[in-house]
């Protein structure tokens, strides 16, 4: 009972957001026109059950212009249930996609804020497989939330209708307790009652494994799916290293955990299933074994013997409600658990914890230069890595920031952009600066190579003219011609041209700050030096911020800075000492 509870508890949190949205009254009026022709429906089950008496009575009676009525009749409920049907399904239909709509930009809101989807991979929980709560969970849960919703819905009104049916034929034909005149009132509905309370006992006792069977599959079958998705991404690498038969049996051990569990879901579903077929076939004749008696007794009609099954298994139906869905209900709790799973991780992910300090990031009204004040930068573990304090970033130098490989570098420019909360103290950034990072491998969305490479302004954000001069000023003006031409860009260039192109990008946004972390490592140098000097040219009045190893880079700077090892944390230097351009090289 607590776990319904717990799982209803959630299903609401996800679930009442949408119906207080802004799209709330679309969502009211469905949901309410969806409920109203599911009443409906029940209704007409009644109307249908007391038309099967007098039908059958009139075949009973030989009564020819009864039975031609009843026709009529019948054609007529007929029609108004096909076309609440029809309408239920698409006004359904219509909830759902409203509903999903809403849902998943929520998610992807909150997932993309503030870059809590990279924080969720700092803090392990991107293994949770966030593509897969996005789409296949938060459809399948509109989907069945609906469903079951519905269908709990039909069954309890249904329940109450024909309870009242069958109480009435009970009294046509009453049950005496054996050897006396005492008379079991309603004795047709509490076998009905009996009848459902055992099957849902029984099949839930059988079924209750298969909710976490179910968990487990999806949890197996979207692991499997992201390694293949990540096999796919690193087709280079894995060719070069010769690596096929690693990844062979790294995937095939994956997909064996899916294997495994399958056969147990197999297992399982094959007791349940065999218990609830036997219990859906024993339905069908039970009633009329008990009511047989009366019937040959010349008690009651054969029309009130066929109404009594009607009834019997509307209300067996209702009650049997959690037997037929169990399966439905399993996989829907699976997914309520899994969407929980996610909320939990993306507001662990916005929310740190208070024993993880946050770097605050400061904005400065009056100063134009970024400022570290007693900054300590933190690994997710809580562990120390870089130092800094009175350190400034003055507008418009050159800073070379260098040291050995895992001092922190490339951490202490994230935390500078603000996606690495760890650790404490502040940075400020002046108000209304325009910050731009150019990581090692640049980032390219799938499309146009013109909306490429000005991600992530929107597209037409820039003139043709403009990205085809950037992409020409960085070296390749091959590319300039496919500015229209989609493709998988970080697949199909060399990294040498990605990190062109992440150039080109930063020509085209004008950013104030400009932090290049390796951003020309795959160049040789004098690509490099090329480089360096047309950011000079175009953007004069930006500061640079550059994290490199080559010697070379120091002409382009003027100021270096080291990170300096001290105990457990490296220390960046509050004054680097002034790098003196050499002619030759700068000009």
């Amino acid at each position: 009972m607590n776990n319904i509870r717990a799982t209803l508890a959630i299903v609401w949190r996800i679930a009442i957001p949408y119906f207080r949205s802004e799209d709330k009254w679309a969502g009211r009026g469905l949901l309410a026109a969806v409920v109203a022709m599911e009443l409906a429906l029940v209704a007409i089950n009644v109307l249908v059950s007391q038309w099967q008496n007098r039908f059958f009575t009139a075949i009973q009676e030989y009564n020819l212009a009864r039975f031609v009525t009843e026709i009529w009749i019948f054609l007529g409920l007929a029609s108004v249930f096909i076309a609440l049907a029809v309408y239920k399904l698409y006004l359904n239909q219509w909830l759902q996609i409203r509903w999903r709509q809403w849902l998943t930009r929520h998610y992807l809101g909150e997932w993309l804020d503030e870059a809590t989807h990279y924080r969720m991979q700092l803090t392990g929980d991107a293994a949770d497989n966030p593509d897969q709560r996005i789409t296949e969970d938060v459809k399948n849960f509109v989907e069945q939330t609906l469903v079951i919703g519905l269908g709990l819905l039909s069954s309890v009104v249904t329940l109450a209708s024909f309870v009242v049916i069958l109480w009435g034929l009970s009294n046509k034909a009453p049950l005496h307790l054996y050897g006396t005149d005492i008379v079991i009132p309603g004795f047709l509905f509490w076998c009905a009652l009996l009848y459902a309370v055992l099957g849902t006992a029984l099949t839930h006792w059988i079924g209750a494994p298969l909710i976490n069977l179910n968990f487990e599959q999806q949890r197996f079958e979207a692991d499997f799916r992201f390694n293949l998705v990540r096999v796919r991404e690193n087709s280079e690498q894995i060719a070069l290293l010769k690596g096929e038969g690693a990844e062979r049996g790294r995937l095939l051990d994956r997909f064996g955990f899916v294997i495994g569990n399958w056969y147990a879901i197999m297992g399982r579903t094959k007791r349940l299933t065999a218990f609830t077929a036997s219990y859906s076939q024993a339905a069908v004749i039970f009633p009329y074994v008990v009511v047989a008696p009366a019937y040959f007794a010349k008690s009651i009609q054969l029309g009130d013997m066929m109404q009594t099954g009607s009834a019997f298994g509307s209300v067996q139906d209702a009650l049997s409600f959690f037997v037929s869905a169990y399966r439905s209900i399993a996989e829907w709790r699976a997914i309520v658990a899994r969407l929980d799973g996610f909320e939990m991780s993306v507001d662990s992910a916005a929310n740190l914890p208070a024993h993880q300090a946050t770097i605050e990031l400061k904005a400065a009204g009056g100063s134009r230069n970024i400022g570290l004040e007693k900054l300590c930068v933190y690994l997710p573990n809580g562990k120390p890595l870089v130092a800094a304090d009175g350190f400034a970033i003055q507008t418009p130098e050159r800073v070379l920031v260098t040291g050995p490989s895992g001092s922190g570098k490339s951490t202490l420019f994230r935390a500078i952009a603000g996606i690495w909360p760890f650790g404490t103290g502040s940075i400020v950034v002046p108000a209304q600066a325009k910050l731009m990072m150019l990581p090692q491998r640049p980032y390219f969305p799938v499309g146009a190579l013109g909306d490429a490479v000005i991600y992530p302004a929107a597209p037409g954000a820039f003139q043709a003219s403009q990205i085809r001069d950037a992409v020409i000023a960085v070296g390749l003006p091959d590319l300039a011609d496919r500015l229209g031409e989609d493709g998988h860009w970080n697949r199909m260039l060399s990294l040498g041209e990605q990190q062109r192109l992440g150039l080109a990008r930063a020509l085209l946004h004008v950013p104030d700050y400009l932090f290049l972390d390796e951003a020309t490592a795959s160049l040789d140098e004098p690509s490099e030096a090329r480089l360096y000097r047309l950011l000079a040219e175009k953007l004069p009045q930006a500061t640079i911020v550059s994290i490199g190893h080559r010697s070379t880079l120091d002409a382009f700077h003027t100021r270096k800075v080291a990170m300096v090892k001290d105990g457990a944390v490296h220390v960046l230097g509050k004054d680097g000492a002034p790098v003196e351009p050499e002619p030759s090289t700068a000009r």
